[in-house]
């Protein structure tokens, strides 16, 4: 006589739906902590950014131009990188020579599902942040 090993159709179902139902309770709960984390990292990114616009500003003298007149672009960062497709990160259209402003405006589920409702993050030459809705909040 010899016996068999191995799983049933059954216990294999089992499994299955055990698993299903597992993901149907996390994946919702572990959305809004991607949307946080991503807001976080992009009040990190222009941070980082700002901190490019400060030593443009140290070598130059004025945020707006370089010694030789060609105008201030943002350097590509890796942080532009992993958030690309959530956030779009700019520089205002016209920095003058003594204020600038970076914002990072998000995009598809990233703006419409954020519980704080922050939207656009922002920061200036003075270092003041904005957002939205509570700066406090959002800059966490």
């Amino acid at each position: 006589m010899s016996t068999q090993k191995g799983f049933t159709l059954l216990e294999l179902m089992i499994a299955v739906v055990i698993v299903a139902i597992l993901a149907l309770i996390a994946i919702p709960n572990y959305q809004p902590y991607m949307i946080k984390t991503r807001r976080v990292a992009a009040a990190t990114c222009l941070l980082e950014l700002s901190q490019y616009m400060e030593r443009f500003y140290t070598v130059n003298l004025r945020y707006d131009q370089n010694s030789s007149g060609a105008a201030v672009a943002l350097p590509a960062t890796q942080c532009q990188t992993d958030l690309a497709g959530h956030y779009a990160f700019s520089l205002n259209p016209d920095p003058t020579a003594r204020t600038y402003t970076l914002g990072a405006a998000p995009q598809g589920a990233q703006s419409t599902k954020d519980p704080l409702l922050c939207g656009t993050l922002t920061i200036n030459q003075a270092g003041q942040k904005g957002a939205e809705a509570d700066v406090s909040k959002c800059w966490r």
